[in-house]
């Protein structure tokens, strides 16, 4: 159920690529290359929706992590009508906040984020490895760069799509493109990922591009920026945080 949005750097080129891959060591990598488990993670996410006929919707928010204790805080700062809107989540379990009505109500890492083409597990950490198994592969090219094109089926029910489709730069692991399907085999959603920024040692993108496959003309980008691993209070990720201030 952990967001897909990760990537990892080179833990092995040369001879590793000669042999069938070993896909078990290679989705370990990205979730560890992915995930902050020694510091916490903090950034400012901007997400533009754009649908067909209306105006486009503007989302920024800032988004704590603590990876090691499975601990996420996102606070919405603009548009002004939904300032102080949050999401504490805390193990399998996330919450969002209204502060109009002062109240936690459960929410789904599967429902989309602020009605985005973003889901709310795009935000967490990565747990491919868990999650998922690789039942097809093939190398390919996607641009200039050569790949892996490999097919994960969900061995856990609790994850936002049962089968994804990865793009993975051979050279570095990168993610590149991401489709998602449905049980069915329906393509969903697509996801392109150009640009990335490394934060000590760790890869995150700066920049996501997500169609959804369902709905024509329906986009998403996500720009993130203001990366820090700068130690984050313990309140952060309590009810309390959110509630005090929205205030």
């Amino acid at each position: 159920m952990k967001m897909l949005l990760a990537v990892s750097l080179v833990f092995g080129v040369g001879s590793i690529w000669a042999q069938a891959p070993n896909w078990d060591r290679i989705l370990s990598e990205i979730d560890r290359q992915a995930n902050f488990d020694d510091v916490d993670f903090s950034a400012r996410y901007t997400v533009v929706s754009t649908r067909p006929g209306q105006e486009n919707s503007v989302i920024v928010a800032r988004i704590f992590r603590r990876d090691r204790e499975d601990k996420m805080t996102i606070l919405i700062s603009d548009p002004p009508a939904q300032r102080g809107q949050g999401y504490l989540q805390v193990g399998d379990s996330l919450w969002f906040y209204d502060p109009e009505s002062r109240e936690f109500a459960f929410s789904s890492f599967k429902e989309s984020f602020q009605n985005s083409d973003a889901q709310n597990s795009d935000f967490t950490q990565s747990s491919l490895r868990d999650d998922y198994r690789v039942t097809e592969y093939e190398e390919g090219k996607l641009g200039r760069f050569d790949v892996w094109v490999a097919t994960l089926d969900a061995v856990s029910t609790k994850v936002p799509v049962p089968r994804r489709k990865m793009w993975i730069r051979k050279d570095n692991l990168l993610i590149l493109k991401v489709e998602d399907y449905s049980l069915t085999r329906r393509l969903l959603r697509t996801m392109l990922l150009p640009a990335y920024q490394s934060v000590q040692g760790r890869f995150i993108p700066t920049r996501i591009l997500i169609e959804d496959n369902l709905r024509l003309g329906e986009k998403t980008q996500i720009t993130v920026d203001e990366p820090s691993i700068s130690r984050l209070p313990d309140a952060v990720f309590r009810r309390e945080y959110l509630e005090r201030v929205s205030r």
